[in-house]
């Protein structure tokens, strides 16, 4: 079971305390900025968790200012649509509500995950909007994506060219990789690894957790066998979102 830190109390709780209960996952986020990006970005992580958990999930969009530019990064970044959550009441069914806030967002009442500033700005022309003086420039908007998982998210990140080129090789690395296991029989996923992965997200989303998992399947000895390697790295996508197996059927 999934279990998030509510900032209110510093307590865990349940993030779906019904089974198979409606959960409302809502981003409050009020302008285009890689703060505000990393606000919807956790919750489109919580989405992905709880429906991997079977929960049924609701996600909804909350702010004033330059909601379609929000939009427009989300989708770049492989996120699920979020819904207009302005305005709205208690859905029936509804069974929790989670409210994902930057470091001085507004205070909702419910449970509420908070999410750490970002040092830094959002990479040229991801999802149509430009802006004069950016110069950390993304190769793959995944890349952008990797760096902001990279650290826990009650962290700040520091968004630069070199952290974005750092999320750049791993991809890279990654997607070849992948692809190229991906050329041999196909093994389950071990229980083992399986586990740690479900044991790291359903522990406050410990996504920087997860891609420990991933680094130790990609160092593993052959007695890890390859097909096994695809099937974790395909497993762990579902949550991370970073299309690691976009590469597959590419030429060696």
């Amino acid at each position: 079971m999934l279990r998030i830190i509510d900032s209110r109390t510093g307590e865990p709780v349940a993030a779906a305390p019904v089974r198979r209960g409606l959960t409302r996952v809502q981003a409050h986020a009020s302008g285009y900025d890689a703060g505000s990006l990393r606000v919807l970005l956790v919750t489109d992580l919580l989405v992905r968790a709880l429906e991997l958990g079977g929960t049924p999930v609701w996600a909804l969009l909350t702010g004033e200012r330059e909601q379609a530019e929000l939009r427009a990064g989300a989708a770049a970044l492989g996120m699920h649509p979020f819904e207009d959550g302005r305005g709205l009441g208690t859905a029936v069914g509804e069974a929790q509500i989670l409210h994902v806030v930057g470091e001085g967002g507004p205070a909702p009442d419910g449970v509420r995950i908070a999410v750490a500033p970002v040092d830094g700005t959002v990479p040229d022309g991801l999802g149509g909007a430009v802006e004069q003086g950016r110069r950390a420039v993304a190769d793959d908007s995944s890349a952008l994506r990797l760096a902001l998982l990279a650290r826990p998210r009650t962290e700040p990140v520091r968004l630069d060219a070199t952290a974005l080129g750092e999320a750049q090789d791993t991809l890279v690395r990654w997607r070849r990789a992948v692809a190229d296991w991906a050329r041999r029989p196909s093994r389950p996923v071990p229980d083992e690894v399986r586990g740690r992965l479900r044991a790291a997200w359903e522990d406050d989303l410990d996504v920087p957790g997860v891609l420990r998992v991933l680094r130790w399947v990609e160092g593993a000895g052959p007695e890890l066998p390859d097909g096994a390697r695809f099937e974790t790295y395909a497993y762990a996508d579902r949550l991370l979102g970073l299309d690691l197996t976009r590469d597959l059927g590419a030429s060696a």
